[in-house]
């Protein structure tokens, strides 16, 4: 028998490794009544935001896309959507994107309940406690590991990191793909100083255009800005951690995922067109980029870190895995996995490798990592460029 795991099965086929009721408000107006619904209803995580109101183009694209994603994702059994009801990014319109993965979807406005917040409240606990019961009644099943959609970022990064954390985790990437699973490296600001290695793996000569076409532009629009992105990288932390360029940060990022072929790039927030190795468009923020991950479908997310972060998701399960033998005892409770072991106790990166896919596996069975013992569920939004683009 194969590498299998225990998940719960849902309608469109997918599996979750949780099963979670999402509270999600369409508009930032009404994020505390979705924190006081969350907190009245067991098993349910509100998803709040600063954003849904006044945003057109690509930027209310990306919001609806990454909002309707995270409910989507297959560790969410059913979303309560609530509006205010004035707002451009209505409840209806985001309650029908998540309908399209056959969950178990309710929606109302606040502004259409007689009695305001309070009784808003009152509806909201009542119709998220009716899909609580229902997801009980869901068992684990066994799934092999082709279900897995495993996103990976890295944090806090320092100099160790891409010797130690990293390539463990590129092992674990090349196992998920010899299972017949998929994995997901956003981060493309960090990809600058390697592309021409990443360009070598594109399967295909579209693919190749596309990484190198996406860089070359980004780098371009920051010297119009009149800045060398390259000048401000690696970022102080990264500095402090002993890294000194953009190329030996980025050395480590792609480190992460070991030696698969790219299959294709897609945009923020958006699912991978099949299996395989699959790279992320976004800015390589920690939340941000989480948040992106989570929304595309990731039910696991392993995040390396040097210096240490406490970050986590509300819908998406992360590991913490550090190489850094200060981190590990200065930040314990915040590390899943101690890989500095390599440095202080002579083990091999295989060797640790081995013991993140336990915790990979554990964690897919059930298993709390660190980040939600703790209870970090974190959101951050990509924001292409500002709402009202205003000159100063």
């Amino acid at each position: 028998m194969g590498e299998e795991f225990l998940g719960f099965q849902r309608l469109n086929k997918q599996v979750g490794i949780r099963n979670k009721i999402v509270i999600l408000p369409s508009v930032v107006c009404v994020n505390n009544i979705a924190k006081q619904i969350a907190k009245k209803v067991e098993n349910s995580v509100e998803i709040c935001h600063p954003l849904g109101c006044a945003q057109f183009g690509r930027d209310f694209t990306y919001t609806l896309r990454t909002l309707a994603g995270l409910a989507k994702n297959p560790n969410v059994y059913g979303a309560l959507v609530i509006g205010l009801g004035c707002e451009n990014l209505t409840s209806r319109q985001l309650a029908n994107q998540i309908k399209r993965s056959k969950k178990p979807v309710e929606f109302f406005n606040v502004q259409d309940v007689k009695g305001g917040s309070i009784a808003a409240i009152e509806k909201g606990i009542k119709l998220a406690k009716k899909m609580t019961g229902e997801a009980k009644e869901l068992k684990r099943e066994p799934f092999d590991f082709s279900h897995l959609v495993l996103g990976l970022e890295c944090g806090g990064s320092d100099s160790i990191s891409g010797i130690t954390a990293n390539p463990a985790v590129g092992i674990i990437s090349d196992k998920i793909i010899e299972l017949g699973g998929t994995f997901i490296l956003p981060e493309f600001t960090e990809w600058i100083g390697t592309e021409h290695l990443l360009i070598k793996r594109a399967r295909d000569e579209k693919t190749a255009e596309k990484i190198k076409r996406l860089l070359d532009a980004f780098l371009e629009r920051t010297m119009r800005l009149g800045i060398d992105f390259r000048g401000i990288q690696p970022t102080p932390g990264n500095i402090k951690g002993g890294l000194t360029t953009i190329e030996e940060k980025s050395l480590g990022t792609i480190a992460k995922a070991g030696k698969a072929p790219i299959q294709g790039v897609i945009n923020y927030s958006e699912v991978p067109k099949g299996k395989g190795l699959w790279l992320m468009n976004e800015p390589g923020i920690d939340v941000e980029s989480m948040t992106g991950l989570a929304a595309a479908g990731s039910q696991l997310i392993i995040m390396t870190t040097g210096q240490g972060t406490p970050t986590g998701n509300p819908v998406t399960p992360v590991i913490k895995i550090c190489g850094n033998p200060k981190t590990c005892d200065w930040m314990k409770c915040n590390i899943d996995v101690d890989a500095s072991k390599i440095i202080t106790e002579d083990k091999s990166i295989d060797e640790i490798s081995k013991i993140l896919w336990h915790k990979v596996k554990d964690t897919c069975n059930g298993q709390l990592t660190q980040t939600e013992i703790l209870g970090f569920e974190d959101i951050a939004i990509w924001r292409v460029y500002g709402t009202f683009p205003l000159s100063s």
